[in-house]
């Protein structure tokens, strides 16, 4: 279990008795430019005025390559640091996590050729979002020759968690109501995943319902709000991490490429048209605990949107309409291009067997509930 860290404001006290238990006087630091900015960045600077080792790996964008993971990994083995301290979005954390697992050996060499690194190496993640999870995940998500490639270990998994509500502060607008959705989207798709268990559930369910609690709050950038979000994306992200994420999530990442929108938004509109599909669709539920099961599923789910049997989805829409994200233009020509990108892996995690023609029916749904532009 992740050893759960606070950094209220101007004190980071257990940060720095992490630091000084297993650092053994070096940090392996990633981090994209954007952490000069925050209360922690100064905090480390101080500690290395009184003799902490920093070692910063920024080489990396938006959607990581391979390439500079590997670049990751050959600095870090150089270095040879005690801790991994990463802080970030997704993108970030995702970089850590492999050079994590690959600082022994990367996917293309061979095992005698590289030396060994402290097997122990602790990892501590420093979210800057409220909505991943990736936290508390044993996924990674990197890119080699432009195609998407899913890393999974269980190894990857941050010793330790340190909660900043501080560095949500800035946060756009936008973005925050896109983690927001990214971390509500996880809470959702974990509930009624064929992977679901009592114990997942909990964690999702717990999460859902912070979730909407606290959202005006942080909304409002209320910092007790913004604590609360980050504690319940964290905890959408434990859920994940036991069950996967299902169709949602399976159909929108190309949204978010070929759109330019925030990956939450795009998962919101999936979830926007799959929920109502499903709640049509039961009989086609490939769950082995049976149609009755997911029926009581979606029931019990839309109990957590206030709302009566599988009818959820509408105050879900409701909310999503509420928020005010903005019109995406999608045009009848790219519904064809979105349905064949759409990952089967996760859709086996999905609990209503879905055709290609069930697939480019939501992305209709999706265009004509949203503006678009026929030219």
């Amino acid at each position: 279990m992740e050893q759960i860290l606070f950094g209220p404001s101007n004190n980071y006290a257990e940060v720095d008795k992490y630091i000084e238990t297993y650092s053994g006087g070096s940090i392996f630091l990633v981090c994209g430019k954007s952490f000069e900015q925050m209360r922690l960045y100064s905090h480390l600077q101080e500690l290395k005025e009184k003799g902490l080792k920093i070692v910063r790996f920024s080489d990396f964008r938006p959607n990581p390559s391979y390439e500079s993971v590997v670049e990751g990994v050959e600095k870090f083995r150089k270095e040879k640091t005690g801790l991994i301290l990463a802080t970030g979005g997704g993108s970030a954390l995702d970089v850590a996590k492999c050079i994590k697992l690959y600082r022994r050996k990367l996917p293309h060499e061979h095992e005698t050729e590289v030396n060994e690194t402290t097997l122990d190496i602790k990892f501590l993640a420093v979210p800057t979002t409220a909505g991943t999870g990736s936290e508390a995940t044993k996924f990674a998500v990197i890119y080699q020759n432009g195609e998407k490639q899913s890393v999974t270990d269980e190894s990857i998994v941050p010793d330790a968690v340190l909660f900043d509500p501080s560095v949500l502060t800035f946060l756009p607008m936008y973005h925050r109501k896109a983690t927001m959705l990214d971390a509500l989207c996880h809470g959702i798709e974990s509930f009624w995943s064929i992977n679901a268990t009592a114990e997942s559930q909990v964690l999702s369910e717990k999460a859902i319902v912070e979730i909407l609690k606290n959202m005006e709050r942080f909304l409002k950038n209320d910092p007790e709000g913004n604590k609360r979000m980050m504690l319940a994306a964290y905890t959408a992200g434990k859920a994940i991490n036991m069950t996967q994420t299902t169709a949602g999530h399976a159909m929108c990442y190309k949204l978010t490429s070929l759109y330019g929108i925030a990956h939450g938004h795009a998962a919101a509109l999936c979830i926007d048209v799959l929920w109502p599909w499903m709640s049509e669709h039961t009989s086609a539920c490939s769950d082995v605990r049976g149609e009755n099961y997911l029926k009581m599923t979606l029931a019990r789910l839309g109990k957590l949107f206030d709302a009566e049997g599988s009818l959820g989805y509408i105050n879900f829409q409701k909310m999503l309409k509420g928020l005010k994200l903005g019109s995406i233009s999608i045009r009848a020509e790219d519904i064809e291009f979105l349905s064949n990108s759409v990952n089967h892996v996760r859709l086996k995690n999905h609990p209503v067997n879905m055709t290609k023609e069930d697939i480019r029916g939501l992305y209709e749904n999706i265009r004509k509930r949203n503006k678009f532009d026929e030219s």
